[in-house]
């Protein structure tokens, strides 16, 4: 019998990546469980830590652990503010549309961290969110992540009055946040017009 469960536990893990649920689990009851934070436009933070399993061959961060750890940030910050549990009453899903990083400094074995979120803006169609990654031996940005963060069968706009009880009106977005918005929607341009999109839908 052990080494059935033995086996199935193996199997388990080997095919799914169980950790990434378990840890979206436990950062869901902690969230759960915190004061609420009632600024949607408000900076969250959350402490991290290089572990082992996040190193790459170089002995530094492995730069995919930045997205991963991103996501969990993501996911505490709405938590906190009221976005996710507005999203999931309202009907709606948020998914990633797009992402850059910028590696400025690599974050080392054991290094502690924070990463620092905040929604930047929003259109019609998608929340715009900063993260940070900032060590804390020196207070130094090591890394800057854009995502920008699609609202699916609403819209950010209902989402945040849900959870406002009020419009709030979305302030003007910085250069550097207009510059990768023109980026995504030329970029996007160009794929339909390689695909031939562009003419079917004449």
């Amino acid at each position: 019998m052990f080494l059935l469960v033995l086996g199935a536990l193996l199997l388990l893990f080997c095919t799914v990546d169980v950790w990434y649920f378990l840890r979206g689990a436990k950062v869901f009851f902690q969230a759960w469980f915190q004061p609420r934070i009632w600024d949607i436009m408000a900076e969250q933070s959350v402490d991290g830590m290089v572990l082992p399993h996040d190193l790459d061959y170089m002995g530094h961060m492995n730069n995919s652990r930045y997205l991963r750890e991103c996501d969990f940030a993501r996911f505490h910050h709405y938590m906190r503010n009221g976005l996710f549990m507005a999203s999931h009453r309202l009907g709606a899903k948020m998914v990633v549309g797009a992402s850059t990083i910028r590696y400025r400094r690599s974050l080392a074995f054991r290094e502690p961290f924070e990463i620092r979120t905040k929604v930047v803006g929003w259109d019609e169609k998608a929340f715009y969110l900063e993260q940070r990654f900032v060590s804390k031996r020196d207070g130094f940005i090591s890394a800057v992540m854009l995502c920008r963060q699609n609202v699916v069968r609403c819209s950010p706009e209902k989402i945040i009055e849900f959870v406002c009880k009020r419009k709030i009106t979305c302030p003007e977005f910085p250069e550097d946040l207009k510059h990768w918005i023109n980026y995504i929607s030329a970029s996007s341009q160009a794929l339909r017009a390689e695909s031939g999109l562009e003419k079917k839908d004449e």
